[in-house]
């Protein structure tokens, strides 16, 4: 026997509609297991050093780097091309960098003077 059109379509209809649903719900899934895996790296910086967390490597995909000045000037944090802007003393910002591949990164104070005053080092992706 021959089914409606109509019936046919309603049928189409609610199994997309349902499955429409499922979309987000999916997706929530991927990006809290991606913020799970995200890596973290605390960095302190001051006249004239910059201390990083335990987490001082990381593998290849985005890190975040939370750049504390400690000082009592100005400092910023550059790597891999991106930097923070200027931070007062006492002050927090954050960076995030996408690495794509394993290798050692330099980072450094752009402030003149300041990287060949100590504010540098080598960030490691593996």
């Amino acid at each position: 026997m021959k089914q409606p059109i109509f019936g046919s379509a309603l049928a189409l209809a609610a199994v997309t509609l349902a499955a429409l649903a499922l979309i987000p719900r999916a997706t929530a899934r991927i990006d809290r297991q991606a913020a799970a895996t995200a890596t973290t790296v605390q960095v302190k910086g001051g006249e004239f050093f910059f201390r990083l967390s335990a987490k001082s490597a990381a593998k290849p995909g985005k890190v975040t780097f939370s750049f504390k000045n400690v000082g009592h000037v100005r400092h910023d944090f550059k790597i891999n091309g991106k930097k923070t802007p200027l931070i007062r003393p006492g002050k927090t910002v954050k960076l995030v960098v996408s690495f794509k591949k394993k290798g050692t990164y330099p980072y450094l104070c752009t402030v003149p003077g300041h990287a060949e005053a100590g504010m540098k080092g080598v960030f490691k992706v593996r």
